[in-house]
This record gives structure tokens, C-alpha cells and sequence, in this order.
């Protein structure tokens, strides 16, 4: 295809070169049709019949509507010299249609759901856009659903995505470019930000990185997310995810860049720090207390989901002392005639439910939570009765899973995964010191890692006291600034509420 490079006068030429681009395609469907006076004008109409499915569209004569009403006149034949003249002149009308002169551009509207009409003795071709695929509705989220709030979902068409940020957001200032990868795909990608929100050296920086990613393979949003991340080592996530078109509008209020891909439902909010990974939309659907609980509840349950088994471990391993008595001898009781240690019966039992887990996932949806939630019981029971476990490791493993899955992101849950089984060993070697010793080890790297340049750990560190307000507990409405106007100094809606109360 990269030999031709503009679009033949010669109408045979360009046929013989769409086949032989297009050969072994038995989709590409080709019609040869006449014009002017006599009928002895020719061109064709060519397409794929798998994308254009509405083959009840006369293309052919669309084509001529604008050069037969305001140039030549009603009931006079077109000439190819009429042809040529207007729609050079004056382009074409439709919204869906364009001219093209490059062969290769002619190639991939055909290949994205194009009509492309060639004449003879014209070096150009007109495209109309008839993409017409089955397409998934706009649905509720399936992994972000709320109790109150929108129920709108993206799906899997670029352009749909877009407008329902857009209705969200209807502001000169929100910019969305788009952008092809290279390679076999040549995906369509788009980017979006609020102007005067964006911090610029980080939108400069994203846009390095996109013009890098760009020209591997992409098919899905967590391609990008691999190629522009700032460390791959990570086990923590450096970037968001959400299929809810108003988490999205709110972090472009925030100043983030989103990102979506034609061919999935997922928008990617750069960059993604720690902290906002325990926010949920419905945060700010319910009342201020209420959703500060409920947060705040959250962060306790990541720590009960990293922490609960070392904890485990150490204590009945090392810190006995630090157990009540009454508690203390309940324990041994269901140890007693327990063949392994703490810590294998740990790493044993927290196995069986990660492998639970994956089968639940991966199971039809019908079966999948059955065999998930029976299994579990089942392996549990098993396991108490044949003395490979006892009746409190099932209890502390269950309670860790539950804990993982109340945090609202299903990608910070990931690393919960990842360090159970190395801080386990640190308690199972140094107890209570050794949970310090990784804990510590964690927070430095937290520290020290970035999202697209900016503190990961950010706003506990660098501390920024403003902005912690809504992080533990959230942050009430009145105290949000919602003005355009990013002049310094200007007071925020607030500040302009209190001077009207004082009034």
C-alpha cells in the first residue's frame, strides 16, 4: 500500500490498486456505476460489507445532489469536468463526507466503516462515514455501582465517551485531542484536559510520553497506562480507572487528564495518587458525615487487608504475652494437633482464596459467585476438619479478603495481594519488628514514587495542610471552589459565601 501514494486519474488504475491492496478480503465489496449524459461516465462505489451494514443508502447519488442542485442545474447531465470543478470548489455538504487524494488515506476509510467513491478522470475520492456495527448501550457501571448518583456508563465507541463528558462539561475550555497509534492497529486515541486547570508542565510531560506510547500496539487503556507509567517496578498503581463519566469530569476539574481509547469503556485518569484511590464517587452524593465515615472506614480496611495475617503470625509466634489470657488459651485450643506453624497455615489458606477468587472471576457470571462463595466453605470446613488449619486462620483470611474488596478501586486491592506473602515472612522471621521494618519500606517507596512527575503520596507528602481536608474525611461542598476565573487572589465560592452571610 505505501507504493501508491496519490489517488489515479485513472479509474481502472485505482481499482486494480484497492484489489490488490485489499486481496483475500471477501467483506470488500465493489460497485461499478455510470453517470452523465448517456450513462457513459464511470466510477464505483467501494466499501467492506462487515462495517457498512446499511446498504439501502444511495451513495452514488448523494454524491451528486450538491453538484446537480447549485451548479449545473436541475435535469442536466454532470460531466466529469462538473465533477472535478465543483467539488474541488466547494467540497462536499454531507457531515459525514470528505474528499480524499491520498491512496492510502482511501485505504483506511475503507478499512474504518467509509464509503469511498472513485471517478474516473479525477485524481481525488470522496469518503462517507456509514460505520454501521452492533453497539453496546449505555448501561450502568459494572464495577463502579452506587446506591445514589448518575448511572451512565462509557462503552466502547470513542466519540459516545466523549459526548457524554462533554454534556457533563460544557466549557470552551475542555480540549480533546486525538491522536492514531502506529503498528497493525492504528487505534484512535483521545486525551482530554480543562485549560487553566491542567498544571502545564504536567500536560507537557503527558504529551511526551503519549507521542512515545503511541507507536507500540494499543488496544486497551492499560496499554497506555504500562508505557507512560513512571515506574514499572511499582507494585502500586500510578494511574486511575473508572467507566463513570462523572468521575471522570470531576478529576478534569481537579486538573487531570483523561484518556480513552476507541474499543473500550475504560478512561484513564493521569496521574492517580494514593489517596484518591479510597474516593468514591457516591462520596458526594450522600452527606458530608456519612461519606466521611464511610471513607474513613476504607483506610482502615487497607490496613486490616495488608496487616491481619502478619499480625496473626507475629502475635502467636513471637508476642504471645501480648494476648489476653482467656483469648490466648482459646487460641492453642484450636491449635492443638496442628501439624504446621503459623506461618505456613497462613500462606496455605491465604492461597486457596486468591485461587477461589480467580475462579470466581473467571467462571460465568451465573456459576461464578456460586462455586466462589460454596467453595470457600467447603475448602474451609475441609481444611478445620482434616487439621491443616484452624477455625481463627479461616476466620482472619476471610476477614482479609472482605476488607480488600470494600475499597473502591479493584486496582489498589492488587498490591494488597502482592505484599501479603513478603510481609508474612518478615513477621514470620522478626515478628512485630519485622512488620515495622516493611512497613517502613513501603512508606519510602511510596514517598519517593511519582505519577506523571507529581508526588505519589501527595498531599501527606510534601505536605500540603489544604488539601487534607479531603483525603481521611470528605470535604464539604460550600468549601469547594467552583469558579472559572483561575486568576490568584480570586476567592472562591466560600470565601464569597461567607462575605454574603456576614452581610
Amino acid at each position: 500500500m505505501d507504493k501508491f501514494i496519490e489517488i489515479s486519474d485513472s479509474l481502472s488504475e485505482n481499482k486494480s490498486n484497492i484489489e490488490e491492496t485489499l486481496a483475500n478480503c471477501d467483506d470488500l465489496l465493489l460497485y461499478p456505476w455510470h453517470y452523465g449524459p448517456e450513462l457513459k461516465y464511470r466510477a464505483f462505489s467501494v466499501y467492506l460489507g462487515t462495517l457498512v451494514q446499511d446498504k439501502q443508502k444511495n451513495y452514488m447519488k448523494q454524491s451528486m445532489q450538491d453538484l446537480v442542485s447549485h451548479e449545473i442545474g436541475q435535469a442536466t447531465e454532470p460531466t466529469p469536468e462538473d465533477v472535478i470543478h465543483f467539488f474541488n470548489q466547494n467540497g462536499v455538504s454531507d457531515q459525514n463526507a470528505l474528499l480524499i487524494d491520498q491512496f492510502d488515506d482511501a485505504v483506511a476509510k475503507i478499512l474504518s466503516g467509509h464509503v469511498v467513491i472513485f471517478f474516473d478522470f479525477w485524481n481525488k475520492a470522496i469518503a462517507f462515514n456509514d460505520l454501521s456495527i452492533n453497539k453496546r448501550q449505555v448501561t450502568e457501571p459494572a464495577t463502579e455501582s452506587v446506591v445514589k448518583g448518575p448511572r451512565e456508563s462509557t462503552i466502547e465507541q470513542l466519540d459516545i465517551n466523549i459526548g457524554l463528558l462533554r454534556v457533563r462539561l460544557q466549557n470552551p475550555r475542555f480540549k480533546i485531542e486525538k491522536l492514531k497509534t502506529g503498528g497493525e492497529t492504528k487505534t484512535e486515541i483521545a486525551y482530554g484536559y480543562l485549560e487553566g486547570k491542567v498544571d502545564s508542565e504536567t500536560l507537557a510531560e503527558f504529551k511526551r510520553r503519549i507521542e512515545y506510547a503511541k507507536q507500540f500496539e494499543i488496544l486497551e487503556t492499560a496499554y497506555i497506562e504500562e508505557l507512560i507509567e513512571d515506574s514499572k517496578a511499582s507494585p502500586f498503581p500510578q494511574y486511575r480507572y473508572t467507566e463513570r463519566p462523572d468521575v471522570a469530569v470531576a478529576a478534569l476539574l481537579q486538573g487531570k487528564i483523561v484518556v480513552l481509547v476507541q474499543g473500550t469503556g475504560s478512561i484513564l485518569i493521569c496521574p492517580g495518587l494514593f489517596t484518591e484511590f479510597f474516593q468514591s464517587s457516591e462520596d458526594y452524593y450522600q452527606r458530608t458525615l456519612f461519606s466521611s465515615l464511610i471513607r474513613f472506614l476504607r483506610v482502615i480496611t487497607f490496613f486490616l487487608a495488608l496487616l491481619l495475617p502478619s499480625l496473626y503470625i507475629a502475635l502467636t509466634t513471637f508476642h504471645t504475652e501480648l494476648i489476653p489470657t482467656n483469648l490466648l488459651m482459646a487460641i492453642i485450643d484450636t491449635r492443638e494437633g496442628l501439624p504446621l506453624p503459623a506461618f505456613l497455615e497462613a500462606v496455605i489458606m491465604v492461597f486457596l482464596f486468591e485461587v477461589l477468587r480467580e475462579a470466581g472471576i473467571r467462571l460465568p457470571q451465573p456459576i461464578g459467585s456460586a462455586i466462589s462463595i460454596v467453595g470457600a466453605l467447603i475448602i474451609g470446613e475441609a481444611a478445620i476438619s482434616a487439621n491443616i488449619t484452624s477455625p481463627l486462620m479461616v476466620i482472619i483470611v476471610a476477614l482479609t479478603g472482605i476488607a480488600s474488596f470494600s475499597i473502591p478501586q479493584y486496582n489498589i486491592a492488587i498490591p494488597l495481594r502482592i505484599l501479603q506473602i513478603p510481609m508474612m515472612i518478615f513477621s514470620a522471621t522478626l515478628g512485630g519488628f519485622g512488620i515495622m521494618v516493611f512497613l517502613l519500606i513501603v512508606l519510602l517507596h511510596l514517598a519517593n514514587l511519582r505519577s506523571l512527575g507529581q508526588p505519589y503520596f501527595s498531599p501527606l507528602t510534601p505536605l500540603q495542610p489544604k488539601q487534607l481536608l479531603d483525603v481521611f474525611v470528605r470535604r464539604p461542598q460550600k468549601w469547594v471552589s467552583y469558579s472559572n476565573d483561575h486568576t490568584p487572589g480570586k476567592p472562591s465560592l466560600y470565601k464569597h459565601y461567607k462575605r454574603l452571610k456576614r452581610r
